[in-house]
């Protein structure tokens, strides 16, 4: 009898890679002409980036530095959630939190894609903040890959403990 193959569903964000990204944007704004003299910086608060500058364009501009950093090292942009530039006395600032795990109503969005839309043999289950698809055939699992990948959901999924 074949035993089920299966893998997981996460969304999960390496702390080191989003810490070097920081590192360098940080030394990129303390080199760059456009950024002397603005008050600008970049560096984390307990879990939140915080991101300062004398202009809400500029505060701007440190995000898309942070951004483009972030990219290069692989990482979606869709696991860095920034809010609106908030006034603060003579400065603007710019938080940033890094999502990680797949929220219940992201996951149950998945699960009724994979129920919907993938192969009949696939069967997707909600385990904590992750979520386990599994199925006999490994070409369905392959198929359900590729129709998650293309997924319109707001949340970076990752796929490990292929099996």
């Amino acid at each position: 009898m074949a035993s089920d193959s299966s893998f997981d569903v996460v969304s999960k964000v390496d702390r080191q890679e989003v810490d070097n990204a920081l590192n360098q944007a940080s030394k990129e704004i303390q080199q760059r002409y456009d950024f002397k003299g603005v008050g600008a910086s970049i560096e984390w608060s307990g879990e939140t980036i915080v991101m300062k500058a004398n202009s809400e364009e500029r505060v701007l501009a440190i995000l898309d530095v942070f951004q483009s950093k972030v990219i290069k090292r692989g990482i979606s942009l869709k696991a860095i959630d920034s809010g609106e530039p908030q006034q603060s006395g003579k400065e603007f600032r710019l938080g940033a939190t890094i999502k990680e795990g797949i929220a219940q109503d992201v996951a149950k969005k998945l699960t009724k894609i994979v129920r919907d839309e993938g192969p009949k043999s696939v069967k997707a289950l909600i385990q904590g903040d992750e979520l386990r698809v599994s199925s006999k055939s490994r070409d369905d699992l392959q198929t359900t890959m590729a129709l998650l990948k293309n997924a319109d959901v707001d949340t970076a999924l990752q796929f490990v403990n292929y099996r």
